[in-house]
């Protein structure tokens, strides 16, 4: 692997973790795509830094679990703009 993407992967692992951010979010603060944050993340990190790479699987495992919420609370602001409109 090049060491600019190992690099890479270890930044943006320490990014999520201090920011507690998003796939989505990492990816458009980086410039990358989701798909490249996301096997930074799950494939390339652990073979770098498992235990960095156990710390943002619980973060990402978070969020995936309030997905749902962020989804939902999304529409009521949608709804509620079109409304006042």
């Amino acid at each position: 692997m090049r060491s600019y993407i190992e690099e890479r992967a270890v930044i943006v692992a320490k990014y999520i973790l201090e920011k507690n951010t998003t796939v989505r979010q990492t990816a458009k603060t980086f410039g990358v795509s989701k798909s490249t944050i996301h096997k930074d993340v799950t494939e390339r990190l652990e073979e770098i830094n498992p235990s960095l790479a156990l710390e943002v699987k619980r973060v990402l495992e978070k969020n995936k679990s309030e997905r749902h919420i962020r989804g939902g609370m999304a529409t009521k602001l949608k709804y509620e703009r079109e409304k006042k409109v």
